[in-house]
């Protein structure tokens, strides 16, 4: 998994683009959720089964959990690297970065597996 991630550069223009997408896409399906809950005051169990059972939500659904889970690794990337270091911890830090970063990592892999898991039933 970090092998994987690893091979996205780290760049700052690229990674503040990123984290602006990830954030349209994150507000848009809040918007479209508490627009959907305010626009059916008496939702049903029922209701709310099919529209989750929908392709195009599932799809919405699955992009926006992939979206977080991209956030929150460039999120912690920066937290990490920025205060995980030599010069503020010692020389433990690098190992210590790698196994946080390493958890991070297969946290994130988990969460949009469970969500697919969820969305599917596989």
């Amino acid at each position: 998994m970090m092998a994987f991630l690893a091979r996205f550069t780290h760049t700052g223009p690229s990674d503040w683009i990123i984290q602006r997408i990830t954030s349209v896409l994150m507000l848009a399906y809040t918007i479209f959720l508490v627009g959907y809950v305010l626009a059916n005051p008496a939702l049903t169990f029922g209701q709310w089964s099919e529209l989750n059972s929908l392709l195009s939500m599932r799809l919405f659904t699955l992009v926006t959990i992939s979206a977080v889970a991209y956030h929150a690794w460039i999120g912690m990337w920066c937290v990490l690297t920025d205060y995980v270091t030599v010069r503020l911890i010692g020389p433990k830090a690098n190992g210590l970065r790698k196994v946080l970063q390493s958890g991070l990592g297969f946290i994130l892999l988990l969460y949009v597996v469970w969500t697919i898991k969820i969305l599917w039933g596989l």
